[in-house]
């Protein structure tokens, strides 16, 4: 039945061909290890449940169903649920609202999580997404994808391109959990030659990494010299793996760039 509910808020509240920044995992407020809340969005629909403790310090069930506000924030209602002791015959459960639950991301690592619970005073905690294993960005074989965004104010304005579109071939290096290097090189017919790299320290949240290093393009006309960048919601796929690159190219050119590749698995 709660399976049931939840299809059906995600069918009502979660119009079809709406992006969102996906914000699935395990969250904790850093300060307070021991409780936290599991996380899972599906477009603009959030199911929120709660591992927390009661007034007798027993562990203390409840969800929340939010969606999108229209601002990037996601509000909805607290529910409470009871159900048949786990080593009896299931008999059924109980769910009931009781109250109001916020999500709102400061970045996508972060957010502030506020609810209430029958009618007492709010609970705010600042949270971020919880790591549990290193991820491993550089599994061998090569990747093959594409990148689309824009490159903008160039002061050359024949080097803007709104929208940039490109496929690359893509190699990863990885050492250890510290630091991490991405090399596209570019095969388009626009942008064959063009050859970048951005290298840097990298830090895990949850399942995701931030790069942030410095970009280095040569060919078509870049002189090579590095500009600092950043790579964001940077991650491994069933298949691949994607990010989120923003920073300078030189030339006054500022780039914000979404990829997206699969391994190549053949090599």
């Amino acid at each position: 039945m709660l399976k049931r509910m939840l299809l059906i808020a995600m069918l009502l509240f979660a119009p079809a061909g709406v992006h969102a920044a996906n914000y699935t995992d395990v969250y904790y407020d850093t300060a307070e290890p021991g409780w936290g809340a599991f996380l899972v969005q599906s477009q603009t629909f959030q199911f929120i449940a709660f591992f927390i403790y009661g007034a007798d310090g027993k562990p203390t069930w409840y969800t929340a169903q939010l969606n999108d506000d229209g601002t990037g924030n996601y509000t909805g209602t607290l529910y409470a649920i009871t159900g048949t002791y786990f080593q009896n015959p299931w008999q059924g459960y109980n769910i009931n609202p009781a109250g109001t639950a916020s999500f709102t991301p400061s970045d996508v690592y972060h957010a502030t999580l506020k609810y209430t619970v029958n009618g007492l005073a709010q609970v705010t905690k600042s949270m971020q997404r919880q790591t549990l294993t290193p991820d491993v960005l550089s599994p061998g074989p090569n990747y093959s994808g594409s990148m689309s965004g824009a490159v903008a104010g160039c002061a050359d304005p024949t080097q803007n391109e709104t929208p940039f579109r490109a496929r690359y071939v893509l190699a990863v290096t990885q050492t250890a959990n510290t630091s991490a290097s991405l090399t596209f090189t570019f095969v388009d017919t626009a942008h064959d030659g063009l050859v970048c790299t951005i290298s840097g320290p990298i830090a895990q949240y949850g399942r995701l990494y931030q790069l942030n290093g410095m970009l280095t393009c040569t060919g078509l006309g870049n002189g090579g010299n590095p500009h600092p960048a950043v790579i964001d919601a940077f991650h491994t796929t069933g298949q691949g793996i994607e990010g989120y690159l923003t920073g300078a190219n030189g030339g006054g050119c500022n780039v914000s760039l979404h990829f997206a590749a699969v391994l190549n698995f053949n090599q």
